[in-house]
């Protein structure tokens, strides 16, 4: 063997021996480390070496909360509706001729309720309470005491009572709702069914939840911890034991829980907690005096965002802060006071957190570039102020009640503000509107094609129908215009 034929037989077993232990040549001539191929995975799994480990549980957490976590009772009473025919033999024979009082229907719900404060106020849900006359609250013991409705805010579907006792109550304390992230594990207690007190447990599915329909300030937290029937406004807790949200509804086609379940944040809250402590009995939330509308993908990509993110300014009263501000049509809404806006619900609720009272910091874009807007916050005004009417002429409207259209108005009604228009505030069920259909909320434009100005000059024009109304009517933001006979 040559020279020439040794030295490439050492070669090739250079390289294979290189190869073998993981190294290749590098085009400097110098040896690398090759990469290696992904080791297989080591198995967690382990068996608990000590006592202490096969007992972790939720439990201490559990026994901590439980106490404030109460059943909520409502029940309401009115008298049935009876045949006409059976009045009539009441008045003149007296309750006996059918076997005494006429009969009442009763009303009863059920659902859980969270005391936050050692006096005595518990959060619940709205719904829970609504329409009712009398309340009480079971607490954990099994004792009933009776309740009293503080406040009740339908736009949040919250609602405080206050127990009728004088004792010392243990309190759940309100955790913050910014710290969580989807994934983090969350408690539910509440009174499912009315079964009793039953915890469930589960994580954090996603947050700032706004298309769901439930409310008017939409930005729930979906959870899968199971909440059925009955654990409507009940706890939800953070891995701290402190309350995080207040659990208020179920996306569910069957009745039962299907995983998907949304609790009211713990800073919507705590707003509403404050304003009941301050002795308010209803929440005060500031006035933007603008309209906005969610951006489209085409929308977003007109104003140059990259996303459709934000709110769209379409329309601003030039009485209101938002105009005083330097807000105008066109602009879009990209924060709230250091906080990202995804929509005009998200907005809505960063807004209404800010409460009344000193300045909000709107980040804004507009063709310009990106600024930053001070707007003061001031609750709606009632002007011009509502003066109500009862209608009594014989018209499509007899028994409704009219007011003028305010601010304050549009905002206790949550209807758009219509300048100059006349609003429908109240309609009897039996009264002949509700029979042609009219309905809270219904703005009052024209009638036989007289401008309507104020809430007096209803009855005048229906007056003047002598059987036949042509009305202009704005509702859900369309304009209507009819001709009623009768």
């Amino acid at each position: 063997m040559n020279r020439r034929s040794i030295g490439t037989t050492a070669l090739a077993a250079a390289l294979a021996l290189a190869l073998a232990i993981g190294f290749v040549a590098a085009p400097d001539g110098m040896l690398r480390a090759q990469d290696r191929a992904p080791a297989p995975p080591v198995d967690a799994r382990a068996v608990p070496e000590n006592p202490a480990q096969i007992q972790l549980s939720f439990a201490p957490l559990v026994r901590d909360a439980a106490p404030a976590v109460v059943n909520v009772y409502g029940e309401s009473r009115e008298r049935a509706p009876s045949d006409p025919r059976e009045e009539f033999f009441r008045r003149f024979f007296g309750d006996d001729v059918f076997g005494g009082m006429p009969q009442e229907r009763v009303q009863r719900s059920l659902g859980s309720g969270v005391i936050v404060s050692a006096d005595g106020l518990v959060v619940t849900n709205n719904h829970v309470v609504e329409g009712m006359d009398a309340v009480r609250v079971a607490l954990v013991d099994r004792r009933e005491l009776d309740a009293e409705i503080v406040l009740r805010d339908p736009r949040t579907d919250l609602a405080v009572l206050r127990i009728a006792s004088d004792e010392r109550f243990p309190v759940i304390p309100l955790g913050d709702d910014a710290t969580l992230e989807v994934g983090d594990l969350v408690l539910a207690i509440g009174n499912p069914f009315g079964v009793g007190q039953t915890v469930t447990q589960g994580i954090v599915s996603a947050l700032a939840r706004t298309q769901v329909g439930i409310t008017d300030y939409q930005f729930f937290i979906q959870t899968d911890a199971a909440i059925n029937p009955g654990n409507s406004g009940g706890a939800l807790l953070d891995m701290s034991g402190r309350l995080v949200g207040i659990n208020t509804a179920i996306f569910s086609r069957s009745g039962g829980s299907h995983g998907i379940g949304f609790a009211i944040p713990a800073s919507m809250v705590r707003a509403v907690v404050a304003s009941a402590e301050d002795g308010a009995d209803r929440v005060q939330r500031p006035w933007l005096g603008a309209s906005l509308q969610a951006l489209t993908p085409d929308l977003a990509e007109s104003v140059g965002l990259l996303r459709p993110a934000g709110a769209l300014v379409t329309d601003v009263d030039p009485r209101g802060p938002a105009a005083e501000a330097g807000l105008a049509r066109g602009d879009v809404i990209l924060g709230v006071d250091g906080r990202d806006i995804a929509d005009t619900e998200a907005f809505g609720y960063r807004f209404a957190l800010a409460g009344v009272g000193g300045e909000s910091v709107l980040r804004v874009l507009r063709r310009s570039g990106e600024t930053e807007l001070r707007v003061r916050l001031i609750p709606p005004p009632e002007d011009p102020p509502r003066d109500p009417v009862r209608i009594e002429a014989r018209s499509p409207l007899d028994g409704a009640v009219v007011v003028n259209l305010s601010p304050a108005v549009a905002d206790a009604m949550r209807i758009l503000q219509v300048v100059g228009a006349v609003v429908v505030e109240e309609v009897p069920p039996r009264s002949l509107a509700a029979r042609y259909g009219f309905r809270p909320g219904d703005a009052l434009l024209e009638i036989n094609r007289v401008r309507i100005e104020s809430s007096r000059d209803v009855e005048r024009a229906l007056a003047r129908g002598r059987g036949a109304w042509e009305l202009t009517i704005h509702r859900d933001g369309r304009t209507i215009t009819t001709v009623l006979r009768g």
